[in-house]
């Protein structure tokens, strides 16, 4: 049995396990990663941040030095993470492996610019989305349409106005029934209402989100984003600020076709060594 040391951080509420292996000499199993973000058996985390060097992973296509290998509480991979990238970044910082205003950063869905805010809050361009057209879900008995977004990872928004179905009310403890045949590699899937008018904001919102391989969790970058094009979708425009308010907290977001912006806190709240 080995101690490996560990962060634990959380950008509103969506938390991961970071574990530093800089040279590439570590490759987590299933089951070890199963352990780590276990709320009982382990440190608890919705997923795990590798920090990793890009020239030690395979896959890895960017100029950036640094890599964010990350793992679903399942041990499944995902293409990339708007919260966990914010922690990626902010630990990046605290442990001086990175410095400036900014810093770049390789994901499975590309490379993604962290900009340290004024405020602490920390902004990612989070690239692109992708408009994948509407399909089906079925939600506490209600067979519901959203629209597909993608942002790397495959999500599904539904705006649950018409549905008779309150977003508080909602039970995600288990995987809402999607179209498997439009979503082969699994879909997180967000609720969103709309909510009071912000000054300064084109459209409020608030969500939930049931994340494959994870379950419910209190925040979705990635979710966030898509939910944010949706809702401007309903009104036929592709450009706007969006804020979305998740059980987490508060997120922003500067949505447009070529890129959305997504802004919010990053926090390393634990240091320590866990025995694998």
């Amino acid at each position: 049995m080995s101690s490996i040391p560990f962060a634990k951080g959380h950008g509103t509420e969506n938390d991961f396990v970071l574990l530093p292996d800089v040279d590439g000499v570590r490759e987590l199993s299933v089951d070890q990663i199963a352990l780590v973000t276990d709320r009982r058996r382990g440190i608890g985390g919705d997923g795990v941040l590798r920090v990793v060097r890009s020239r030690h992973v395979a896959d890895a296509s960017t100029d950036a030095e640094w890599f964010m290998d990350y793992r679903n509480a399942d041990g499944s991979i995902a293409e990339m993470c708007g919260n966990g990238v914010r922690v990626f970044a902010r630990y990046l910082r605290e442990e001086g492996l990175a410095d400036g205003p900014a810093i770049d950063i390789g994901t499975r869905a590309g490379t993604k610019r962290a900009l340290f805010e004024d405020d602490g809050s920390i902004t990612v361009d989070m690239g692109p989305p992708q408009l994948l057209g509407e399909s089906v879900t079925a939600v506490n008995g209600r067979k519901l349409t959203g629209l597909g977004v993608s942002m790397g990872n495959p999500h599904l928004a539904i705006d649950l106005a018409g549905s008779g179905l309150e977003l508080d009310d909602l039970d995600l403890s288990d995987e809402p029934a999607y179209d498997r045949s439009f979503y082969p590699e699994g879909v997180n899937q967000e609720m969103y209402v709309d909510a009071d008018p912000i000054d300064g904001a084109d459209l409020h919102v608030r969500m939930r989100v049931h994340e494959r391989g994870v379950g419910e969790t209190r925040s979705c970058g990635t979710g966030i984003c898509a939910v944010a094009v949706a809702a401007l979708a309903r009104q036929g425009v592709e450009r706007g600020s969006v804020v979305v308010d998740v059980p987490g907290g508060r997120l922003f977001t500067q949505v447009g076709p070529e890129r959305i912006l997504l802004r919010g806190p990053a926090v390393i709240v634990a240091r320590g060594a866990i025995e694998l």
